[in-house]
C-alpha cells in the first residue's frame, strides 16, 4: 500500500445524482467522496495497549506535525486520529492559543469572568502517619473542614481550610490538557493499520448500485418518473 495517501484520497468516491434544476441531462452524475464509509483500527488491535505508545501532545501540535514526528510522514494524520477515535478535530483536539482565548470569550463574556470561581476542589490531606485521609480534588464547599482521629498523635484533630477555588480558567484548561493525552500505533504495527484500510475502503459485488471496487452510483428516479 501507498502510505503516502491522504485519509481522504483512500475514501472511495459515489456518483450522486445532479440535483441542478436547469441541467438538462437526466443522466448526469456529480461524484463524491462517501463521507459515510469512515474507517476504523479493528477490535482486537484498539483494545491491546502493547500496539500503542503514550504520547503527550505539546503546544499547538497539530495531528500532521505529530504524524511527522513519530511516522516521518504528515499525511498519516488520519491515524493519529482513529487512533483516538477522534471524529471531530475542532472539539476533540487541544485548541491554540488563540483560538482558546476566543473561545473563553465567547463562552463567559469577559476576563473578569473568566476568572471567577466555578467550584472549590480539595488539596490532599495526610495524617501524622503519611496515609492520606482525604484525596485531592474532590469538589467540596468553601470552607469545608475535616475531623478525624489520628493514630499517630492518638487524638482527635481537625484541618481547616481544605478547599481551594478552581477558577472557570482553570477548569477549561484542565479540560484541554486531557485531551493533550493521546495514543499512537507503534510503527512495526503501521503496516497492518494501512493495509486494513485499503481493504475496508473498498466496495463488494453485490449491490445494485456497485459500478467497481472504488465507486458507486446512486439510483437516478429521474429515469423512470415521466
Amino acid at each position: 500500500m501507498d502510505i503516502t495517501k491522504t485519509y481522504f484520497r483512500q475514501i472511495s468516491n459515489f456518483d450522486y445524482v445532479n440535483r441542478d434544476l436547469d441541467n438538462s441531462q437526466i443522466d448526469n452524475y456529480t461524484q463524491v467522496k462517501n463521507l459515510f464509509k469512515r474507517g476504523k483500527i479493528r477490535k482486537d488491535i484498539f483494545e491491546k495497549l502493547n500496539y500503542f505508545v503514550k504520547y503527550k501532545i505539546e503546544g499547538d501540535e497539530r495531528p500532521d506535525q505529530i504524524a511527522l514526528k513519530f511516522y516521518n510522514n504528515e499525511s498519516l494524520d488520519w491515524v493519529v486520529l482513529l487512533c483516538n477515535n477522534i471524529l471531530n478535530v475542532q472539539t476533540e483536539w487541544p485548541l491554540e492559543q488563540n483560538a482558546f482565548d476566543s473561545y473563553l470569550l465567547k463562552k463567559y463574556g469577559s476576563y473578569s469572568e473568566i476568572n471567577s470561581i466555578k467550584y472549590y476542589e480539595s488539596v490532599e490531606c495526610r495524617d501524622s502517619n503519611g496515609l492520606v485521609i482525604f484525596p485531592k480534588g474532590v469538589k467540596i464547599d468553601k470552607g469545608y473542614t475535616i475531623t478525624y482521629y489520628d493514630n499517630g498523635l492518638g487524638s482527635e484533630k481537625t484541618i481547616s481550610n481544605v478547599a481551594i477555588p478552581v477558577t472557570n480558567y482553570e477548569y477549561e484548561l484542565n479540560i484541554e490538557n486531557l485531551k493533550r493525552n493521546i495514543y499512537l500505533l507503534k510503527t512495526e504495527y503501521l503496516s497492518i493499520i494501512l493495509n486494513d484500510m485499503e481493504l475496508m475502503m473498498k466496495y463488494k459485488k453485490g449491490s445494485t448500485q456497485y459500478v467497481d471496487k472504488t465507486l458507486k452510483r446512486a439510483d437516478n428516479i429521474k429515469l423512470y418518473t415521466n
